[in-house]
């Protein structure tokens, strides 16, 4: 009998559940150097905020200002298409997880997610987990998608002859924070009580929109907060999903959602384009809309249950005993599937592969190569970056590796919002020269800069806040003192693992 390995944010009590959102890794799930920890600054705001309200500690509105937020632009194609990530003003977060986790909210947000799992046809299978074990919470997330999703498809394929795919176009910037309320409390009743300060569906779209300059469009990406949140938006959609296939008597189908990806199985294909139809009819309603270009169906569940880049990966060589020729096989891979999970896991065996290797007559040319690679595939930054490290302790010379360096700069620098591979390029030049400058604001704040400002701290009036808000506290100067040259395996691999299961949102 396997072990239960994780906890739903479902099953936590209310105090549980402040704790889960008020760690470092529920605040930001973006890929960072070890050294950027948000640890310390969330607990000293917390400590600061337990017990009061921020409204209390205001001179002014947030929304007033449009860097409340800090943004990073992450480029998504290596050219032109971009995602914005957003290091939410940690005094806004940590007040509304203090405000989402009172124990009556609490309930109240419990309760309706009950209501929204009632049909047991429709699953959702993408609320945050707390591990019980020794691996992250993102980890077992991936693992918990492997099992119910990807592989749970594959058994569906005894029950159904068709499978339904489609997810949402950019989900998280459209979602208009009114919905939240609907979602939480119903229509009728976020109309009736649209100024009722208690509804915590009004708490929650007053603070995103604090976060927002005033938008009622978009919640910011990057934390689990937010992906929680944008379930509830999810699940209303459910609710209303499931209302409208009993009102076609439509019995024989099942569903699985992963966030903003959903799998509809049916036997009847007339049965499948209604359900589309339906789930195109209700987001449009919220103000989202289905990504055409990905919704499709199959009648063979089980190719289509399996990404088409996992798939083609597993059927082609994979391996070359010479390195160069290894490296082309990744390259051709990543020209086919950009951005890929697969392309990542390529990528790690051979960095596993690279840490066994004792001598390498040529760096230059394979840097050559996962520099290319990199460039047009910006979610592999960090295992890029792990690799160019252990291809760089193959050159003796630290004048050469410093031209390398330039070299690789200037050309990032000609796509836009590459501050993402910056961070990570600092990673790999900080044991060899701590001075190189950088154009990204967090790379210098790493250099020891005290003038760097992340969050826009203005509309605060307390002293005591203001003095937990600052920006050098995400440094562990410790880690930095102690990085090696070589990036290890410990460093990357999760992120690896993260970037094959995580589908753009």
């Amino acid at each position: 009998m396997s072990t239960i390995k994780y906890k739903s944010i479902l099953e936590l009590n209310h105090l549980e559940a402040r704790e889960f959102f008020l760690k470092a890794e529920s605040y930001c799930n973006v890929d960072f150097p070890k050294y950027i920890n948000f640890s310390r600054l969330i607990s000293k705001v917390h400590r600061v905020l337990d017990g009061k309200d921020l409204s209390t500690m205001r001179k002014n509105t947030p929304r007033a200002y449009d860097d409340v937020n800090y943004t990073i632009l992450n480029n998504k194609d290596g050219r032109y298409e971009w995602r914005p990530f957003q290091l939410i003003h940690p005094a806004l977060y940590v007040s509304l997880v203090h405000k989402m986790t009172e124990e009556v909210a609490w309930e109240s947000i419990r309760d309706r997610f009950r209501e929204f799992s009632e049909n047991e046809k429709i699953k959702c299978l993408s609320l945050p987990m707390k591990s019980l074990s020794k691996q992250t919470d993102k980890a077992e997330q991936i693992l918990y998608w492997w099992k119910e999703v990807e592989q749970h498809s594959i058994e569906l394929s005894l029950d159904y002859a068709y499978m339904f795919e489609t997810d949402l176009t950019d989900c998280y910037n459209s979602i208009y924070t009114h919905s939240i309320v609907w979602a939480l409390h119903t229509k009728k009743i976020a109309k009736n009580k649209r100024k009722d300060g208690s509804l915590i569906g009004n708490v929650i779209d007053s603070h995103i929109q604090d976060m927002r300059h005033g938008q009622t469009n978009g919640i910011p990406q990057g934390s689990v907060l937010m992906d929680f949140i944008a379930e509830m938006v999810l699940g209303f959609a459910d609710i209303e999903l499931s209302k409208e296939i009993n009102s076609e008597n439509i019995r024989d189908y099942h569903i699985l959602r992963y966030r903003d990806d959903y799998r509809v199985f049916v036997n009847n294909p007339q049965d499948g384009e209604k359900i589309t139809k339906f789930l195109t009819e209700i987001m449009i309603d919220l103000g989202l809309k289905l990504n055409q270009s990905k919704t499709k169906s199959s009648d063979d569940v089980i190719l289509s249950s399996v990404k088409l880049d996992k798939f083609s990966w597993a059927k082609k060589k994979q391996i070359d005993k010479n390195l160069q020729k290894h490296l082309f096989i990744i390259y051709d891979h990543a020209l086919k599937f950009k951005n890929s999970g697969s392309l990542s896991t390529a990528l790690n065996y051979f960095h596993i592969r690279l840490l066994r290797t004792k001598k390498i007559p040529q760096p230059l040319a394979l840097i050559s190569i996962i520099i290319d690679i990199a460039y047009k595939n910006p979610r592999t930054y960090p295992i890029c970056v792990a690799i160019l490290s252990l291809l760089m302790n193959f050159i003796s010379s630290n004048e050469t590796k410093k031209e390398i360096i330039s070299k690789i700069k200037n050309k990032f620098s000609k796509i836009p919002n590459t501050g993402h591979m910056e961070i990570w390029i600092q990673r790999m030049t900080l044991p060899i020269d701590k001075t190189i400058s950088y154009s990204e604001p967090i790379c210098n704040l790493i250099k020891g800069e005290d003038t760097v400002k992340l969050w826009n701290c203005d509309w605060i009036s307390s002293t005591e806040l203001q003095t937990a808000m600052q920006e050098k506290y995400i440094v562990d100067k410790k880690e930095i003192r102690n990085l090696e040259p070589i990036i290890s395996k410990e460093e990357v691999e999760h992120f690896v693992s993260n970037q094959l299961y995580n589908d753009e949102y």
